[in-house]
């Protein structure tokens, strides 16, 4: 990349920084009431300094650790599968070969992302928390060269975006510190300015700036079909000498970015917390308030009269002896202020603060199954179903920003890397196409509906079955048993298979037919016996005339 071309890309991301800046002020808001730990977008924190000085409630913290926990364990689960592959291909369904090698790049896939190396789980779990705080979360998904996938979570101070014609986001800068010695290693000596090599042999943790651009290929080739002709194009620039240091490219986008929500003609997302932002500042200056009356009732202000000069050294501290502090008729002649403060009432409105802050990062709705356990199953799909309705808009988006494209990435990563199995002729030739079928707890939750409808059917067909015992007929009980396991988690191992099933059918129709023919053998040997006794009274030796 010439000079000219570095110089393009800076300027352009100086224009990004600029459009940033409301963005940044509100974040840093956000940062120092709910997540101080990222407070650093409008200034540089030391490390290791306090960050909590405005936080005076925790309410507000706590919920956004619980928003991020139940995104994950409704989204990503750690324990379950939590999406399969399919073939785009109707006819392919029902192709053995090709449905058993998807399934096989699925655990493939899934041991390669929780691998103890990859980092996976943590670090999701950080955008998760970006989402709930900033509104806009970041996975960087790479891989260590023919070894394992390596995810990061990219800290929101640190990322710019822009979004293609439709609306994706399809180039991204990140601004990032490395010390000398870590850019000697990442970069190479020689590749490094003059400054950066001085700095790694004397001040080795001396901090630099650089920029990693990751765009669409035309965007930094400018249309070149070397090596770096892929569909993304990447640049690593140094800002002390604005010096390239690394070229590269990527076959799919690097990056995840979902939002949590997008106001109109906006690019980054807004948050939980930004809508709860007015009670948390609200709330936390009804702690503050709610110290100082508590204060003043534990340690109350004394009053003392005019003429007291006796009690200039009055004492306030547990065990003290204040003489002259009754007059000789016994009264006080220290009493403490009343202030008339009304904590109940205080306290009320506090707790109706927390519910606001809590409705806001979603955690009453989260805990709908957990406030209530003892409920019948058919109550249980409805509350499953409830919260699949209402977090349908929140779990798509996360699928399709975030989820498809990190699939997208780690199938690219895998194969590259040789780590997937032979690749069946039939899914070749139809193009490779593949479909994503998410199977998280909320995608189960959005298919309560299903066994709301065959539970209430049984239910309404139950009376008419003492009439016409044939109307149940109608219910494939097989079938409904399946639909019924799936929508409430059932593992698939816990389930018989089809050919199972006909096996325990047949098995149950011989036991039927022996049990049969044993209820009715005492019959059979009392007319043998009975034909035995006739034929030795007529003397006859063989059957009966007509």
């Amino acid at each position: 990349m010439t000079d000219s071309r570095v110089e393009d890309v800076l300027r352009l991301h100086e224009q990004m920084k600029g459009q940033r800046g409301t963005w940044e002020a509100h974040w840093q808001e956000v940062a120092e009431r709910v997540l101080p730990r990222m407070s650093d977008f409008t200034s540089k924190k030391t490390e290791g300094v306090k960050r909590t000085e405005k936080v005076f409630d925790g309410t507000p913290g706590l919920a956004l650790n619980r928003f991020a926990a139940a995104m994950e364990s409704i989204l990503t689960p750690r324990t379950q599968t939590w999406h399969k592959l399919k073939p785009s291909d109707q006819a392919l369904k029902k192709n053995t070969e090709v449905v058993l090698y998807l399934s096989e790049v699925n655990r493939r896939l899934f041991g390669a992302r929780y691998s103890p190396k990859a980092n996976f789980a943590s670090q999701q779990s950080e955008v998760y928390i970006s989402l709930g705080s900033f509104g806009t979360g970041a996975l960087y998904i790479d891989e260590v060269m023919g070894y394992h996938l390596r995810y990061k979570s990219i800290h929101l101070a640190e990322l710019f975006i822009m979004e293609n014609a439709a609306g994706a986001i399809d180039r991204v800068h990140r601004e990032f510190e490395y010390t000398a010695r870590q850019a000697v290693q990442r970069y190479g000596e020689e590749a490094l300015p003059e400054a950066v090599r001085k700095a790694a042999k004397n001040e080795p943790t001396k901090k630099f700036p650089f920029v990693h651009c990751v765009a669409p290929r035309e965007e930094l080739n400018y249309g070149r079909k070397d090596y770096r002709g892929m569909a993304y194009a990447a640049a690593h620039i140094c800002l002390e000498g604005r010096a390239l240091v690394k070229e590269g490219g990527y076959r799919t986008f690097p990056y995840a970015v979902s939002r949590y929500v997008t106001a109109p003609n906006e690019i980054y997302g807004r948050s939980p917390a930004m809508d709860a932002l007015p009670d948390i500042k609200t709330l936390n200056e009804m702690e503050k308030t709610l110290l100082r009356v508590g204060q003043k009732i534990a340690d109350p202000p004394m009053l003392l009269g005019d003429d007291d000069g006796g009690l200039q050294a009055f004492a306030m501290q547990p065990g003290a002896l204040n003489y002259g502090a009754i007059s000789g008729s016994g009264q006080q002649l220290a009493v403490p202020l009343q202030i008339g403060a009304n904590l109940p009432i205080t306290l009320e409105m506090q707790d109706g603060k927390r519910k606001a802050v809590d409705s806001h990062f979603l955690v009453n709705l989260f805990q709908i199954l957990v406030d209530t356990p003892q409920m019948t199953a058919t109550e249980a799909m409805l509350r499953a179903q409830e919260k699949g309705m209402l977090l349908a808009p929140t779990a798509g988006r996360q699928q399709s920003e975030a989820l498809g494209p990190m699939i997208e990435r780690e199938l690219d990563l895998l194969a590259m890397a040789g780590q997937l199995p032979e690749m069946p002729d039939a899914l070749r030739e139809a193009g490779m196409s593949y479909d994503i079928e998410y199977d998280s707890p909320i995608s189960r939750a959005q298919r309560a509906e299903e066994g709301i409808g065959i539970v209430r059917t049984i239910e309404a067909l139950t009376p008419l079955a003492q009439v016409d015992p044939n109307v149940m007929k109608i219910i494939n009980s097989e079938r409904s048993a399946r639909i019924l396991a799936e929508v409430n988690g059932a593992p698939p191992e816990a389930l018989n298979s089809p050919e199972e099933m006909d096996a325990i059918k047949e098995a149950d129709a011989q036991q039927q037919q022996m049990a049969g023919l044993v209820q009715a053998a005492p019959a059979v040997s009392s007319a043998a016996a009975n034909m035995a006794k006739l034929q030795q009274t007529t003397g006859a030796a063989g059957p009966l005339p007509a």
